[in-house]
C-alpha cells in the first residue's frame, strides 16, 4: 500500500501503482512519489516538453505504435526508465529521481550543474519519497511543491479523474 499523504489524485491509483511497481520490482511508493510529482495522476497530461502520460516519459521511450498516454505502456515505461536510473545511480534513489528528469548525464555531474527543474525535482522527490518511506499522513515538502504550482495540476487530474 502507498503512503497516506499522496494526493487523492495518486491513491485513485494505488492499486495500479502497486502492480506496475510489483512488476518492476521497485518500491510502490516511488513510483507514487513520481507520479506525484510528474501528472498528479492525470493520465492524458501533456509537457511543454512533450512529455506524456501519467509518468511523464518522453516519446523516445515508446516502441512504435505504442499508446504513449495508455496508463499501463505508460508505467511500463515509467518503470523501465526509473529501473535504469537506479542502476546508473548505483541505487541510489535520489540520483535516480534527478535521472528520471534530467536524464542519465546528471548522475555524474554536481548538483550546482544540473537545471533549476532537476534541482527542484530533486528535493521535492527524495523529501516526499523519505516521507512516504516512513509512511507518513502528510508531508511538508508535497505540501511545498503543491503550493508551487503542483495543486493546479491536481485540480486538473481531478477534474480528469472525477474527483471532487
Amino acid at each position: 500500500v502507498i503512503a497516506p499523504l499522496f494526493t487523492k489524485e495518486v491513491r485513485y491509483w494505488s492499486s495500479d501503482i502497486q502492480r506496475w511497481a510489483a512488476e518492476h520490482g521497485v518500491d510502490p511508493n516511488l513510483l507514487a512519489t513520481i507520479m506525484q510529482i510528474e501528472s498528479c495522476g492525470y493520465a492524458t497530461v501533456s509537457s511543454y516538453a512533450g512529455a506524456q502520460g501519467l509518468f511523464q516519459v518522453m516519446p523516445f521511450h515508446f516502441a512504435s505504435g505504442e499508446d504513449m498516454l495508455d496508463p499501463d505502456t505508460n508505467a511500463k515505461r515509467g518503470g523501465n526508465f526509473i529501473v535504469e536510473c537506479l542502476g546508473y545511480s548505483n541505487g541510489d534513489t535520489g540520483l535516480a529521481l534527478a535521472c528520471y528528469n534530467g536524464g542519465p548525464s546528471v548522475v555524474s555531474r554536481p548538483f550546482a550543474s544540473w537545471a533549476q527543474e532537476t534541482q527542484r525535482y530533486y528535493v521535492w522527490g527524495t523529501g516526499i519519497y523519505a516521507d512516504a518511506q516512513q509512511n507518513m499522513s502528510t508531508s511538508d515538502i508535497l505540501t511545498n511543491w503543491y503550493d508551487a504550482g503542483g495543486g493546479n495540476l491536481c485540480n486538473r487530474a481531478s477534474d480528469a479523474l472525477g474527483l471532487e
